[in-house]
């Protein structure tokens, strides 16, 4: 499933390390192996569809290119692929006396041309993508640094500053971020591929970050063997002097195709190694590959976006009728078997914090939608675009929005799901969507507040984030704030609902559906496992010699 961008529960443990502002790193020996890590040896192939860009971590925001930045990148922290709580990564302790100002201390690490990871690394890494000449799609994660302000250049005029005045090295292992308001939950974002470290050598010139654009050189347990052929994917091998637990299969090929069901085929005749399930094949697959499949609940989030910058869709009732328009439940039973709950909140339910009834307007009311749509100057004569991507299976459950649209509020309506992912996102931030757009996000790190700021603030609109629906509301981001500054994660709790609140009155996106997601591979393959950012975990691959 292609998300704007890839990455359930907010376990407790982690909610601890973070809210009492403690030291992230568990004990080092836990994650080292000085042996060859039960490596299995052997080679196999994945699905992903075309990245939208090229592979720099802060301008990866999609699950497409993510999948490879993953394999490639280790973070300060990492997530358990289980229960998602901090694991181990490249800090040795992330520490704060006012959640404001944090401490991050490095253990040895090396990227893999062989030079160590400082905290340079991290400092100009984290500087470049802020900056907004770079035009980096994550510059929005830095946007509560102090100093971020001042390297984003406003119309014609250049930024103030090229450098994050919040970010201080102390050493070589050691530097301090320095936020401009308190956040207690900071240090579990930090395992986001917006926070990965970059070789010296990607600083170099602008002919140096191209290259290393195809074929990465990141710290992580694989390493790129060949560049990345557009259309054609990118092969990685296990990285030898990873200094955690290491890969077991010495290669994984990163195959790109445009249709998941091509992908699908391609694993029954023994052509690919593993692939996600398509929409029409849900109900087979477990009868077609009986010991070599799995569903598990993700953190996708599906949701149609409104186009608020659209005169047609300004009025938030026009918004709140096409919802109660949509029959949720139905399209889930009939198309996806189930295996999509309708969403009525806009945060996922494996995340502490969501509710199961937070949207008053997702609840299935064609009359009260079609009363309320008379209330507006909305023209029903003219049909509405519904947009989409190519080739992941949307087609049929957008195609039965627009029934519901079409028989509920008498509005016509044309799809538009021509355009590859790669070539979709470019058009939602550069405002060329016409009418509702089908999007989807899965988790960064586990916190409400993922959900919410990236995806709605103010801070987040294109280029700087994720904010398509160009949504902008001053009561919205005052709330989610306050979250990021309580005291305590019942506080923090409390406000990002508040702020849910807001989002879901003015509805600039429909949530539509959550998942659990399908996924079937090769008998090549054994200890297969699905993380829950909906990533095959690599590293603990067999390959069946």
């Amino acid at each position: 499933m292609q998300v704007h961008r890839k990455r359930m529960r907010l376990g407790a443990t982690l909610v601890a390390l973070a809210l009492a502002a403690t030291a992230c790193g568990g004990d080092s020996g836990d994650s080292g192996d000085s042996g060859d890590g039960g490596a299995s040896g052997g080679s196999f192939s994945l699905y992903i569809g075309e990245p939208e860009n090229p592979l720099v971590p802060t301008n990866t925001t999609e699950t497409e290119g993510g999948q490879v930045i993953d394999a490639l990148w280790t973070g300060l922290i990492t997530y358990d692929p289980e229960t998602t709580e901090q694991a181990d990564g490249v800090a040795e302790s992330i520490e704060s006396d006012d959640s404001k100002t944090w401490t991050i201390k490095l253990k040895d690490w090396t990227f893999h041309d062989g030079t160590p990871v400082t905290s340079d690394s991290f400092i100009k890494a984290w500087n470049f993508g802020a900056l907004s000449t770079n035009a980096q799609g994550s510059s929005y994660f830095f946007a509560n640094v102090e100093g971020y302000d001042d390297l984003q250049g406003k119309g014609d005029a250049a930024p103030k500053a090229k450098e994050l005045s919040g970010l201080k090295k102390v050493d070589d292992k050691t530097f301090t971020v320095t936020l401009k308001e308190p956040f207690r939950q900071y240090p579990i974002t930090l395992g986001y591929s917006a926070f990965y470290p970059m070789p010296e050598a990607f600083f170099k010139d602008k002919a140096a970050q191209d290259a290393l654009g195809k074929k990465p050189v990141g710290n992580g347990p694989f390493e790129a063997s060949t560049e990345f052929v557009p259309n054609k994917g990118i092969t990685v091998k296990r990285y030898e002097n990873y200094p955690a637990k290491k890969a077991k299969a010495d290669s994984v090929e990163f195959r790109v195709y445009t249709e998941v069901n091509t992908a699908y085929t391609d694993v029954q005749a023994g052509n690919l190694d593993f692939s996600d399930v398509p929409p029409d094949a849900i109900s087979t697959y477990e009868n077609e590959f009986p010991d070599t499949s799995l569903s598990r609940e993700t953190s996708t989030f599906t949701y149609l976006g409104m186009p608020t910058y659209d005169p047609r869709f300004k009025d938030k009732r026009v918004r709140q009728a096409f919802s109660m328009a949509i029959d949720r439940e139905a399209i889930s039973q009939a198309i996806f078997n189930g295996t999509r709950p309708a969403a009525k909140s806009a945060i996922s339910p494996v995340v502490d914090g969501s509710r199961p009834d937070a949207c008053k307007y997702c609840d299935y009311k064609p009359e009260e939608a079609k009363a309320l749509l008379a209330q507006t100057d909305f023209d029903t004569s003219k049909p509405v675009d519904l947009w989409f991507n190519a080739g992941a299976g949307h087609d049929e459950w957008v195609q039965a929005v627009g029934n519901n649209l079409r028989d509920n509020l008498g509005i016509e309506f044309k799809l538009q799901g021509g355009l590859q992912f790669a070539e979709y996102l470019p058009k939602g931030d550069a405002k060329g969507f016409t009418g509702p757009f089908r999007l989807g996000w899965a988790m960064d790190y586990p916190s409400p507040q993922n959900y919410l700021e990236p995806l709605y603030s103010t801070a987040a609109l294109p280029p700087n984030g994720s904010n398509t629906a160009f949504y902008s509301n001053s009561a919205f981001d005052k709330l989610v704030k306050e979250g990021n500054s309580a005291e305590d994660n019942e506080g923090a709790i409390a406000k990002y609902q508040e702020a849910e609140d807001v989002l879901l009155e003015d509805m600039p996106i429909l949530p539509m559906f959550f998942s659990t997601a399908q996924y079937v591979w090769s008998d090549r393959l054994d200890n297969v496992k699905v993380n829950a950012f909906s990533n095959i975990v690599l590293e603990d691959v067999t390959v069946k010699q």
